[in-house]
């Protein structure tokens, strides 16, 4: 009895010298990349407004906020140094204005281009893990979830993003890699380099 006394003591003296972080699993490299600042900013959309270029204004999200109502256009001359030609004035309707009014501060309504919060990214699931050392990549998927109604008109809603990221184990558990000192991706580099999942 005393024997499995001593061994019981000697296992939860190991155990407690051990965090959840030294372990690198699923869960725990889930927990690490949805808490991470890369993964909790929000995907901003810059709305330019003004006299723009033609390659701004061939782009898919004005289309699509033209489309709303929530901006006009016209044909401008270009000032100088904008090309190529034909410019375009772009203008916030009164429903635009409306719909960004609600969704930005007042001192981002100062600025040009206005940066508007458009989604969020949510982990769908970690994939895999290959660990080598006290060095591990990690594939998981995310999407990206609206914050508002510009965000549902210009993001991707109902696709999911197959990423793949580096963690690194220090004195204190396993961290994922915020800058790349070695060779490996950073969770930046990650979102950078996503594709859609099949």
């Amino acid at each position: 009895m005393r024997r499995l006394t001593i061994l019981v003591g000697f296992a939860l003296l190991l155990l407690s010298s051990c965090s959840p972080r030294d372990f690198l699993n699923r869960r725990l490299a889930a927990d690490l990349i949805a808490s991470s600042d890369p993964f909790k900013a929000p995907q901003k959309f810059l709305l330019g407004t003004g006299v723009v270029s033609n390659t701004h204004y061939l782009s898919p999200e004005r289309s699509v906020l033209q489309r709303h109502g929530w901006i006009s256009s016209s044909t401008a001359s270009c000032p100088s140094g904008v090309t190529p030609s034909p410019c375009w004035n772009i203008v916030l309707t009164p429903s635009g204005v409306d719909a960004v009014r609600s969704i930005i501060s007042a001192d981002d309504a100062q600025k040009s281009p206005i940066p508007i919060p458009a989604a969020r990214r949510e982990l769908v699931e970690v994939t895999g893990i290959s660990k080598q050392g006290n060095a591990a990549d990690v594939e998981f998927t995310w999407k990206w979830v609206p914050l508002n109604e510009i965000g549902e008109a210009i993001c991707p809603t109902g696709v999911n993003f197959k990423s793949s990221v580096s963690f690194r184990q220090y004195d204190d558990g396993w961290r994922v890699m915020q800058d790349s000192p070695q060779p490996g991706q950073t969770l930046d580099g990650a979102f950078k380099n996503a594709v859609p999942a099949p």
